[in-house]
């Protein structure tokens, strides 16, 4: 039987079959070298845009190397430009086939054409292998020099490019103050733009080293300098002009007249059609007035209408950098833009990122004259078909309300949002309708007629199902459901998955327990001995401190869950004063856009346990005691459990009131024994970290010896790792460290990885967990906090 046809499969006509197309490009590209025939240049092109596409595509052609230079003697831009394509792509993996490049490089540098000199030039500096550099410096003079100002321009930068691969020969050859006279001297603007940004380059490079580039540095900020920049300033490109606005920002002025010539200078900049060169601008006039409190804000007046004008203008893309910085400004001054709050209402075609900004711009204008109108725009939005912006526009009504403005109308709209029949809205109206009556006691009667028709079986995100048991606990002798309805959620407990829940449910039922005994005494023991049978560490412990309240004093355990009702004046900012002034010191960055400083996005310990994981390799812990520290880990944690479960056994009398005996709590998990010489290594941690979703997110506490401790992320390490808890990754500095840990089981190769962030003025530890094994994930986090705890003790 004859064996199957192969099928006949055409190579494409940008990729070579095999090495034999390669040859014969090879022996044709030879044949051009050397030909003077009418046409020629056009072959060469054919050849030359199959090389360059086989090398665009990953195949090798570096064989072609000698046949290509010997190709590049015409006089054919196109020609030469494809040709220093080649040479710059493999010079840098080829130093030796760059050396056959020098010497047509070097003549095309002295051709006629200025076009192929800056060519020839920019191809020369770009080779970068540093034992061609003795090669660059005669071409590098003598475009400095040159009448063209292309060839200059591509001059300055090769001199840059220079400093970078060899920085003594870029100094020896005096290149530094070639390009200071040229930055003052030279009649292109472009020329000199580029000296400016290769000069700031090298200076700040050398000045930590030479006095004399220190000097030269600081006389960029001299008041000469500057003027002359400011004078030339509408010769330069976009570019060019957000690099000399950037430069005036560092200078100080000597006398205040100084700062009006300089902002009357700049004037025209703030009507430039370019949003970098007018928020360049913004962030000069800012910083010139800082410690002028008067004309600071005339200079908020002036900057408005710019910036408006380019939120309207443009993609939405830039329209979001532009509103960010808007944003900031807003944030800081809302009065003078609170006349102009209809700019930023939502526009249907607008992307959420756009229409979330602006919706928190809404809220932080809102004054007494204009929340009536703000107020009815939110409402509009929170029948929006994009969810998250419905949401967000209930959050910004009820933040609105807590500024005390119009708060009788926001309150009814508010509890017309509770009526809607949209689980979103009703969830985001419970939040806020809870922190109104937190605000606002008086409103509880009105409040509570709507909340008590709210069935919690129709409540399923947590921080709304939260909010509402916080009510019911609150308002427990105005709601006459509110017994029942708790009751019946502590007989749900064990399908209730949020900590949160649980825990509010735990205060809800004391509360009521306070106002209305009778009724609620078998849910109180009921949810005591389940709060005490919990896994959660929180939960456990708040049931216990509950259960040993009550056990001491009634009366001292009302007075301490359920005090005399204050209304809370204030409620804390997501952001510190301090950020906030370092975010507006970086005016003009993405620190604006990311509304965080840079610092955060930026430094090794924020990018993450992989970018850094390399520099562990000093923190070698030994491992002595680690026998020995996981026998006391593993006996601190017994001793937890079994306390808890003796504790629990003494519901069955609570207060003496004839409670029924509560049933018996579930039995506590195995010990977790952790495997005290697990290795893993940084890719599978990366790896592990993408796939794995978060098993649990947990706030802890940090003992004051612990914050005491923590001069040096080293501590910690080597006390977890006493506890068969290793690091793989450790960064940041007071108040803010961040932690990456992993563990294995002893029994079993299932790991566990953690993210724990510590911040030592707050001293509270932000806690994630992933783990192969879900299951074991309470255990884990309960031994993880065990041995947290102990940190920093004797």
């Amino acid at each position: 039987m004859a064996p199957p046809a192969q099928s006949q499969r055409s190579p494409s006509p940008s990729q070579p079959s095999g090495k034999g197309e390669v040859s014969d490009l090879k022996s044709q590209l030879r044949q051009l070298a050397g030909s003077r025939a009418p046409g020629i240049d056009d072959s060469k092109r054919e050849l030359f845009k199959k090389v360059i596409s086989y090398m665009t595509v990953g195949i090798d052609v570096s064989s072609l190397f000698g046949e290509m230079v010997m190709c590049s003697a015409t006089s054919d831009i196109v020609l030469k430009k494809m040709c220093y394509l080649y040479v710059g792509n493999y010079a840098k993996v080829n130093p030796d086939l760059a050396l056959l490049t020098i010497n047509f490089l070097q003549r095309d540098c002295k051709d006629e054409d200025p076009m192929i000199r800056g060519l020839a030039l920019r191809s020369l500096c770009s080779l970068r292998v540093a034992n061609l550099v003795e090669y660059l410096v005669g071409p590098l003079g003598s475009g400095l020099k040159d009448n063209n100002n292309y060839v200059r321009t591509v001059a300055v930068m090769g001199v840059l490019k220079l400093y970078h691969i060899s920085a003594s020969t870029c100094v020896d050859a005096d290149f530094p103050a070639m390009l200071k006279h040229s930055m003052l001297n030279d009649s292109d603007a472009q020329v000199v733009a580029n000296c400016l940004s290769a000069l700031q380059e090298i200076w700040s490079s050398e000045a930590s080293s030479s006095e004399e580039a220190s000097r030269e540095r600081e006389a960029l900020l001299s008041k000469p300098v500057v003027y002359y920049f400011l004078n030339r300033i509408k010769e330069f490109s976009e570019w060019a002009q957000c690099l000399v606005l950037e430069l005036v920002g560092k200078y100080v002025p000597s006398e205040t007249s100084e700062i009006f010539d300089i902002m009357n200078l700049l004037e025209d900049r703030l009507q430039h059609a370019n949003g970098a060169v007018v928020l360049a601008t913004i962030k000069v006039f800012l910083q010139l007035t800082l410690s002028m409190t008067d004309v600071h804000q005339q200079v908020y007046e002036r900057i408005k209408a710019p910036l408006l004008t380019l939120v309207s203008s443009g993609s939405p893309e830039q329209s979001y950098a532009v509103l960010s910085h808007l944003h900031l400004l807003v944030m800081r001054a809302p009065f003078i833009f609170s006349s102009d709050y209809k700019h930023f209402y939502c526009q249907y075609n607008e992307p959420s990122y756009v229409k979330k900004l602006k919706l928190e711009m809404l809220t932080a204008v809102a004054n007494e004259s204009n929340t009536y109108e703000i107020v009815t725009e939110l409402c509009e939005y929170a029948a929006n078909v994009d969810i998250p912006i419905a949401r967000e526009s209930i959050r910004a009504v009820g933040k609105i309300a807590l500024q005390q403005y119009d708060v009788n109308a926001i309150v009814d709209r508010l509890l017309q949002f509770l009526e809607m029949e949209k689980d979103y809205v009703t969830a985001e109206a419970l939040v806020l309708v809870k922190d109104l009556l937190r605000k606002y006691p008086q409103w509880s009667q009105d409040c509570i007629a709507v909340v008590g028709n709210i069935s919690s079986k129709n409540i399923q995100e947590p921080k709304a199902k939260a909010a509402l048991i916080w009510m019911l606990g609150e308002y427990s002798q105005d709601m006459h459901d509110a017994p029942y309805i708790l009751e019946s959620l502590i007989e749900n407990w064990e399908d209730e998955h949020s900590a949160e829940v649980r825990l509010h449910l735990l205060t809800a039922v004391m509360k009521c327990f306070f106002k209305r005994p009778p009724e609620t005494q078998k849910a109180l023991g009921a949810a005591l001995a389940a709060g005490l049978a919990d896994f959660h560490q929180d939960v456990h412990d708040r049931a216990l401190f509950y259960y040993r309240l009550l056990q001491y004093n009634v009366s001292v355990a009302q007075r301490v869950v359920d005090p005399p009702k204050q209304a809370v004046s204030v409620f804390a900012d997501t952001q510190s004063s301090e950020i906030k002034d370092r975010i507006f010191d970086e005016f003009n960055s993405l620190s604006v856009v990311y509304q965080k400083p840079s610092y955060m996005f930026t430094d090794k310990e924020h990018r993450g346990p992989f970018e850094f994981s390399d520099e562990l390799g000093h923190l070698s812990i030994g491992a002595e005691s680690t026998a020995s520290s996981q026998m006391l880990s593993e006996l601190a944690i017994s001793s937890v459990t079994g306390h808890a479960s003796q504790s629990s056994l003494a519901i069955d009398d609570l207060l003496g009131l004839g409670l029924p005996v509560a049933p018996a709590p579930a039995p506590s998990p195995p010990l977790l024994k952790l495997n005290s010489k697990a290795v893993l290594d940084p890719g599978t941690f990366q790896q592990k970290w993408r796939q794995l979703p978060i098993s649990l997110s947990q706030e802890y506490s940090v003992s004051p010896r612990g914050v005491a401790a923590l001069t040096a992320p080293q501590a910690l390490l080597r006390h977890m790792q006493g506890h068969s808890i290793h690091c793989i990754a450790s960064g940041g500095q007071s108040p803010n460290y961040k932690f990456f840990f992993f563990a294995q089981k002893a029994e079993e190769s299932s790991t566990f990885l953690v993210e724990c962030i510590i911040n030592t003025s707050s001293a509270k530890a932000q806690i994630k967990i992933k783990a192969d094994d879900q299951s074991a994930s309470e255990a884990f986090s309960t031994l993880f906090q065990s041995a947290l705890s102990e940190f920093g003790l004797p």
